[in-house]
This record gives C-alpha cells, sequence and structure tokens, in this order.
C-alpha cells in the first residue's frame, strides 16, 4: 500500500481539463504492462485515520515456484472455506475467479497481449455463466408456476369428480325410481 493523500479529497484534476501527469509510484513513472495491470486489476483504495491509502497490483514477474503456492494456496483455502467439490457453489467459485485473476495478472506481465486476451476469456465466461444463471432462476420460476397451475388445477378437477360422482348417484336413484314405477306399471 502506498500513501497517497492525507486530504479527505480522494482526486484532483487539472485545472486546464487536460489528463494529470503519470503516477510515480516508488520514484517511477508506471509502465504500459502496469497501466494495463491496473485496468484489469483495478488499484484499492481505502481511507484509514484520513489518510488515503492505493494499493497497486504487483507488476513482478511470477516465478514456477509462485504458481506451485498459488495451486497449494488455492486447494487450501478451497478446504478451509468448506466449498463443495461438485454443483453450484459461490465460495468455490469466488476462490477460482480470484485464482485466474492472479493468472491473468502473472501472464499479463509476460505478454500484455496474451493477458489482455485471457481478460477478454473470462469476461465472456461471466456473461455466459451469468446468462445461465439468468435462465435457471427464470426456469425455476416458470417450474413454481406451473406447479402451482397443476395443484390449483387438481383441486378444482377433485371437486368437480366429486359433483358429477353426486350427480351420478342421483340419477342411478332416479333411474331406480322410475324402473320401480315401470314394473308398478305393468303389474297393474
Amino acid at each position: 500500500p502506498v500513501l497517497v493523500s492525507t486530504s479527505k479529497k480522494h482526486s484532483e484534476k487539472a485545472s486546464d481539463g487536460k489528463k494529470l501527469p503519470a503516477i510515480e509510484i516508488g520514484g517511477k513513472e508506471l509502465t504500459q504492462t502496469e497501466d494495463i495491470l491496473n485496468s484489469i486489476l483495478p488499484p484499492k483504495e481505502w481511507t484509514k485515520s484520513g489518510q488515503l491509502w492505493v494499493q497497486h497490483v504487483s507488476s513482478t514477474p511470477a516465478t514456477r515456484l509462485d504458481v506451485v503456492n498459488l495451486q497449494e494456496l488455492l486447494d487450501q483455502r478451497l478446504q478451509q472455506r468448506q466449498a463443495r467439490e461438485t454443483g453450484i457453489c459461490p465460495i468455490r467459485e469466488e476462490l477460482y475467479s480470484q485464482c485466474f485473476d492472479e493468472l491473468i495478472r502473472q501472464v499479463t506481465i509476460n505478454c500484455a497481449e496474451r493477458g489482455l486476451l485471457l481478460l477478454r476469456v473470462r469476461d465472456e465466461i461471466r456473461m455466459t455463466i451469468a446468462a445461465y444463471q439468468t435462465l435457471y432462476e427464470s426456469s425455476i420460476a416458470f417450474g413454481m408456476r406451473k406447479a402451482l397451475m397443476a395443484e390449483q388445477r387438481k383441486s378444482e378437477l377433485e371437486a368437480r369428480i366429486k359433483t358429477l360422482r353426486n350427480e351420478k348417484k342421483d340419477l342411478e336413484s332416479q333411474v331406480s325410481q322410475l324402473n320401480n314405477r315401470c314394473e308398478d306399471i305393468e303389474k297393474n
């Protein structure tokens, strides 16, 4: 984290409307890779004791050991947070998303174009998953509506069956009475 300001204002614009000069961190200007990293993974800003702090993503290239450590950390956090191994699990989704962001950061440092392509892939996957979630939720709602309609229809049909059985009983009674009359008429 880098202390940016001790005032309560987070940012100031140049009076002539031009962009502010390049940010210097630790005495050096941001490179193109750092600019890309900051656009992919924006710096975190927070205020503590009236001071504005900013934490930028590291632009240090990753080693093979870093990747192995990342994998072990992912497995450890999945276990700690008790993420489900199968099915829909928001915890697992969040941890894998963080891991993928870190992999994008590592790749971007070595090859900015490849990192930007991975970013596009990540964003497309997120949009696809969001679409599937919307589809899933609407299908659940549709299923619930159909189940309620079927239950209502079932109640209506059961009432109709009861009415028809009563009518049948009445008609059978009338038939029996008419048969008895016919027999009485034939006897007389």
